[in-house]
């Protein structure tokens, strides 16, 4: 599983018989020119997370990718997107994908709160290979090998996000984060404080950095000034 990480929540997920992009919003660039995808998968309506401009271009770029999103934003964007419910299954390929959570974060209790559908990929493997929650802190009862956390935004603190990475049963971690110079591999680690989140912040990874988590091995590097990690098995671990 390649990911790339295209700033804040636009993400990137290439399992090789599928590419899944989720979230392409108007704080993330890079996606405009990407072809070959298999679906684009959007959590919810707010434009950092579906750009009402770009996404019109990316969808005529991939007249073969299936459209998903939350039911508000499906609504929204025409017929040609399928709706996604909180227990949906669907398949993409070889790959099975869930629909969980159902609501956004509270941004503020005078604020409607919206629908916010988090998505689990899974394949063969493993049931939940990835989960990219979208703006939401929801919680699944399962293992989790690859958790693509939010990690600031203007309705979150970041111990919350601390909080989540611990309540998360996961292998790996990294970040969505909200500022493109944000793009750390936090590789499950238990992070606090405001020296080490600076530190987070500041890293981006560089070609041929490799570290070892969860009995697996995640190589990231630079792309045209995007983060990308190769999350595969390590040497002895099946």
């Amino acid at each position: 599983m390649e990911l790339t990480h295209f700033g804040h929540s636009c993400l990137l997920a290439d399992f090789g018989v599928a590419r899944l992009l989720f979230d392409p919003g108007n704080f993330s660039h890079g996606f405009e020119g990407i072809t070959g995808l298999s679906a684009i998968l959007i959590t919810h309506q707010h434009p950092d997370h579906a750009d009402p401009q770009r996404l019109p271009a990316l969808v005529e770029a991939n007249p073969q990718a299936a459209l998903y999103a939350d039911p508000q934003t499906a609504a929204m964007l025409g017929s040609d997107w399928t709706a996604v419910d909180v227990g949906d299954e669907f398949s993409i390929g070889d790959l099975t994908v869930r629909g969980t959570g159902g609501r956004h974060a509270v941004i503020h209790p005078e604020i409607p709160i919206i629908d916010n559908i988090s998505y689990l990929v899974g394949d063969a493997e493993h049931p939940a290979r990835l989960m990219h929650p979208g703006d939401a802190l929801f919680v699944p009862g399962e293992p989790i090998e690859v958790l693509a956390t939010p990690a600031a935004a203007p309705w979150m603190k970041i111990s919350e996000a601390i909080d989540y990475l611990r309540a998360v049963d996961r292998i790996d971690a990294f970040t969505a984060a909200l500022r493109a110079r944000a793009r750390v591999a936090l590789a499950g680690a238990e992070t606090s404080g405001d020296s080490q989140r600076e530190a987070a912040v500041e890293h981006a990874p560089v070609a041929d950095d490799e570290i070892e988590v969860g009995g697996r091995r995640s190589s990231s590097g630079r792309d045209a000034g995007h983060a990308r990690w190769l999350f595969r098995p390590s040497s002895g671990s099946s």
